[in-house]
């Protein structure tokens, strides 16, 4: 079965629509299918409606998506309810432990990302993965961290990385690769994300799931979860009588 390649986290400058086309554009020349669109927690109608006129024409499906950095716990809760049925990707970037925790276990987040540098500010251990197992989040790598930083920074992140994708095995926690990048020019081919990710340690299967099936298998979850027939899983309205 043919696999459909994804990126779940590109950032381009929505205030300048030809960027965003080119690299919607450039992603769709370099074999992606499905890419997420990160908006402002405050984004318009029209914003979006523009995005996915940008991926018109193109072979790749669109996704919306929205990146959460709260403060505390509570925060996070809040600012869930008011964005959980706008967008199709919810991201939690975790800056302190008691953040990461609430965002492992709440159903309502897709993906832990941890864009921290510093080795104590990442708080996937076992923990976290311990509580992700019970949820539904993934743990997402950014590839553009790895592309814009060299030497010690470098091999820290891989070291970090290694720990990460480790642990997730062993929680059965899927792991999503991702660009991550704001610019066209740090996008990579699918199978040198394939490839990368196999410096984690991760095995091929495991690198190829990580840009096909497990993040779109987020997106098609969630796409149905904000369907109007939508009910509850296994559940969906296929028609109303008219004495209804």
């Amino acid at each position: 079965m043919k696999r459909e390649f994804c990126d779940l986290h590109l950032r381009p400058k929505l205030e300048d629509p030809n960027q965003t086309e080119r690299i919607i554009l450039k992603a769709s020349e370099m074999g992606y299918r499905l890419v997420a669109i990160t908006f402002p927690i405050n984004a318009t109608e029209e914003q979006i409606e523009n995005v996915r006129r940008a991926c018109e024409g193109t072979d790749i499906e669109c996704a919306t998506r929205v990146d959460l950095t709260p403060r505390t716990p509570e925060q996070l809760k809040n600012t869930l309810r008011r964005v959980r049925r706008k967008f199709e990707i919810v991201s939690v970037l975790s800056e302190t432990k008691n953040v990461a925790r609430q965002a492992a276990k709440d159903r309502r987040v897709d993906l832990l990302n941890f864009p921290s540098l510093d080795y104590h500010r990442r708080f996937f251990d076992i923990a976290e993965a311990e509580l992700a197992s019970t949820g539904l989040a993934a743990l997402e790598i950014d590839i553009a961290s790895l592309l814009v930083h060299q030497g010690p920074t470098r091999i820290r992140l891989l070291s970090m990385f290694r720990r990460e994708t480790a642990t997730a095995r062993v929680f059965h926690v899927p792991t999503v690769v991702s660009s991550g990048t704001t610019d066209e020019i740090l996008l990579r081919e699918p199978l040198a994300h394939v490839a990368m990710a196999s410096l984690f340690d991760l095995s091929v299967e495991e690198a190829v799931n990580a840009v096909t099936r497990n993040p779109l298998h987020i997106y098609n979850r969630n796409k149905t979860k904000l369907d109007s027939k939508f009910i509850a899983p296994g559940i969906r309205i296929i028609g109303k009588s008219k004495d209804c």
